[in-house]
């Protein structure tokens, strides 16, 4: 395919062709692949990494729709990783000569074998190997970091995925940026107003497998008394086992809150008409859950 479309050289696609103007500095080649499916479809948005022999990030980048990889690097030798969700990661070499075309062809990436999912059952969260947290903008530069201290779940995994359920309390009180005289403000009735709204609630009926370990879970977030539904983008990590040697299921999760969609609406400007604290609210959830007692 790419042969076609650089002749032997790539400093030759000047000359012509689809590629007519590309300039390549007369230190560097061009490399290229395609990465494809098992069924030889193109993988779009596939994660790639070049380095060189002593594990220096050259460049990164994604796959186009075509799942075309095309860069113009210093001649060299170099590694290539291409990983893409649900598939085995691959690892090549390739070397890279002056004002050549070093063409890998096609990479063809395997299925990944699936986690295995949790026995069907209840489940509770285990708080102490997991967090619940967030990020806000502050003042339009920095960003500021916090989490829940104090929150409890259940889980009941169903006999397929998709029809299980989950249901989490979160103590809004716990609430911890690390800074006492924020946190009192955020517990204030100018935030989360934790004397009329005392705690946090995520209930969720809608499991939706997006394909390899990745899930949606969609549910209703009460929070300062006003319920939305909100998907959060789950990361399955797989089973394993604790130091008791009991089972343990693994989560990472995210999504994206706006403050006004819950009447979170105090704010105030700055001199410069920025305001001190951003609209999103991003969280980030690392939960690790095991069979419930009992």
């Amino acid at each position: 395919m790419f042969d076609r479309l650089f002749g032997k050289r790539a400093a030759g696609a000047s000359r012509g062709g689809p590629l007519a103007g590309l300039s390549v500095p007369s230190s560097a080649g061009v490399l290229s692949c395609r990465v494809l499916d098992p069924v030889h479809e193109p993988v779009r948005q596939a994660e790639f990494v070049v380095s060189d022999t002593a594990g220096r990030k050259v460049l990164a980048g994604e796959t186009d729709p075509y799942g075309t990889v095309l860069a113009t690097v210093p001649a060299g030798e170099y590694r290539v990783a291409v990983t893409s969700e649900g598939y085995t990661p691959y690892h090549g070499g390739a070397v890279v000569t002056e004002g050549e075309h070093q063409g890998l062809g096609d990479v063809l990436l395997q299925v990944a074998p699936q986690p295995q999912l949790p026995a069907p059952g209840d489940w509770e969260i285990d708080p102490a190997h997991s967090q619940i947290g967030f990020t806000a903008r502050h003042i339009g530069l920095a960003r500021i970091h916090g989490r829940f201290n104090s929150f409890a779940g259940a889980v009941r995994i169903a006999e397929r995925m998709e029809h299980s359920a989950m249901h989490v309390v979160i103590d809004a009180a716990s609430i911890d940026t690390g800074v006492q005289m924020r946190d009192d403000h955020l517990r204030s009735g100018d935030f989360l107003d934790v004397g009329a709204y005392p705690t946090l609630e995520f209930f969720s009926e809608r499991f939706v497998h997006r394909g390899g370990s990745r899930w949606a879970v969609t549910g209703a977030l009460t929070l300062h008394g006003v319920s939305r539904t909100v998907t959060l983008d789950t990361h399955y990590l797989g089973l394993g086992n604790g130091l008791e040697g009991e089972t343990r299921g693994a989560c990472r999760a995210t999504t994206e809150l706006h403050r006004e969609d819950f009447t979170l609406t105090w704010q105030t400007l700055l001199a410069r008409g920025i305001a001190a604290v951003g609209s999103s609210i991003s969280i980030e959830l690392d939960v690790q859950i095991v069979p419930k007692k009992g």
